[in-house]
């Protein structure tokens, strides 16, 4: 998370605590027009975090022609692997062949 979403969610939950208090504080005051102003407050925070101009930026952008220069890039990684393997068989077939011509692996003394 970064330090901005940790200040607006901290600011988001001191603003639930002071509504929810205040709505329940004067409940038991026997104010209802000032209850209703804290519930109203709470409704229109809700709204206001389901329908604001953050909720548009999350949607998903339309998926894009692939680029040229990826595609270049793929075939370019795929050859430096074939080349790899390539290098791979010869290392394999001239140890094959220094063993067949050299000596081959001491024996070990418990045999």
């Amino acid at each position: 998370m970064t330090g901005s979403f940790k200040l607006w969610r901290a600011a988001a939950a001191v603003f639930v605590f002071i509504n929810v208090a205040g709505a329940g504080y004067a409940i038991a005051m026997g104010e209802t027009m000032h209850a209703a102003v804290h519930v109203g407050l709470l409704v229109l925070g809700y709204l206001g975090w389901q329908f604001g101009p953050w909720k548009r930026r999350e949607t998903v952008p339309p998926a894009q022609l692939p680029d040229p220069r990826v595609e270049y890039l793929q075939q370019s990684v795929d050859a430096m692997a074939l080349e790899v393997e390539r290098i791979g068989e010869a290392q394999r077939f001239n140890e094959k062949l220094r063993a067949e011509q050299g000596e081959k692996p001491p024996l070990k003394k418990d045999q």
